[in-house]
């Protein structure tokens, strides 16, 4: 049991270590963060969906947004489009689970908010339709995916494509750049006004 935990530990450390590698993979991961402190000065709204894992880290991120990451700041505009069963169910009911994202994107969505579209095979069929619904609207799309980017990766204005196959390793460094494009957030938008008050656990 201790060799498969020893050996999993070290699987994820081999694709942060390609991470930290690929140049290319930061920037692209800075100017996401970029494009969303860009939306939210001018009072856009950060939106996010996936399936499964990447539903809870749609609800985690907004959750880090809305409330804090490393410090005391005013609250910032995230919904998580995977929380409310009602609609979830209602659409799904109403129009089929394809239109479950891109009919609240239609409904909440606005020109110059940023979409935020999960999916670790870039294949899932409402996260397409959510895209698709996004661009319509003029809204701006990150792509949090794997290595291929799959169907979703030329639907997205910036895809950040994790160098891996493997599911659970994907979703490891969705979160861990999730916190990162946090992070840029607080502390360009409030770093200067409200960094000094770290947050403890």
């Amino acid at each position: 049991m201790q060799k498969m935990i020893i050996e999993s530990i070290k699987v994820t450390r081999g694709v942060l270590d390609l991470v930290l590698a690929d140049s290319a993979l930061i920037a692209t991961v800075e100017q996401a963060g970029k494009l969303c402190v860009s939306a939210l000065q001018n009072k856009k709204k950060i939106l996010l969906a996936g399936n499964g894992g990447s539903a809870a880290d749609s609800q985690h991120i907004a959750a880090e947004l809305v409330s804090r990451l490393n410090y005391d700041r005013p609250g910032l505009s995230a919904i998580a489009l995977t929380t409310d069963t009602s609609a979830l169910t209602a659409i799904g009911n109403d129009y089929g689970f394809e239109r479950a994202f891109a009919r609240q994107l239609e409904a909440i969505g606005q020109e110059g908010d940023v979409f935020f579209a999960i999916s670790t095979s870039g294949n899932s069929a409402n996260i397409l339709a959510a895209l698709k619904s996004a661009k319509s609207r003029g809204i701006k799309t990150i792509g949090l995916t794997g290595k291929t980017g799959g169907k979703m990766a030329e639907l997205c204005d910036i895809v950040i494509k994790i160098p891996s196959p493997c599911t659970p390793n994907i979703q490891e460094c969705h979160i861990m750049f999730g916190h990162i494009i946090c992070q840029i957030i607080e502390d360009t938008m409030f770093g200067k006004e409200y960094g000094n008050k770290p947050k403890t656990a």
